[in-house]
């Protein structure tokens, strides 16, 4: 039993840029079909998809085969250009839906999932700033449309 666990665990960190938030937070960059079988195995219930569906790296049809797994799902299509503070309250509001529930959280190379969950983890999880830019700085530096877009969360959702 413990080798299939750890072959699980090996499939979900295989995943691009993949980083364990907590025991029920997970992040990467777009996991192939077998990835998402081993996100399904690896105890994960729902899975919020932030990237377009671009058919350059999207799947076919990843809704349909997260609903085949038994999780839940929900794309909220960022813009890469141009995210916005409604693509951000629409995460959260999804995020705190499934707070009882496993949750992976992806897009096409976890920039925008890590922006997205260092802003809810300041919302929900009782991440300081320093923390929340830490967690998304260890994927990615964000640019300046990303760092003007977590300024405008962070004043008009976080209210800080």
């Amino acid at each position: 039993m413990a080798d299939a666990l750890s072959l699980v665990a090996v499939g979900v960190t295989d995943i691009k840029s993949f980083v364990r938030i907590d025991e029920r937070v997970g992040t990467a960059g777009q996991p192939t079909e077998a990835q998402l079988r081993d996100v399904a195995a690896d105890g994960y219930a729902a899975v919020v998809n932030l990237g377009l569906l671009d058919p350059r790296y999207c799947l076919p049809d990843e809704a349909g085969l997260v609903a085949s797994l038994g999780m839940s799902y929900r794309h909220i299509p960022v813009k890469f250009d141009a995210p916005a503070v409604e693509d951000f309250a629409a995460f959260a509001a999804t995020m705190d839906k499934w707070a009882g529930k496993k949750t992976f959280v992806h897009c096409a190379a976890n920039y925008r999932a890590s922006a997205f969950t260092a802003l809810y983890g300041e919302l929900r999880l009782g991440w300081t700033r320093a923390r929340a830019d830490e967690h998304a700085s260890n994927v990615w530096t964000p640019d300046e449309t990303w760092r003007a877009f977590i300024a405008r969360c962070r004043a008009e959702v976080l209210g800080r």
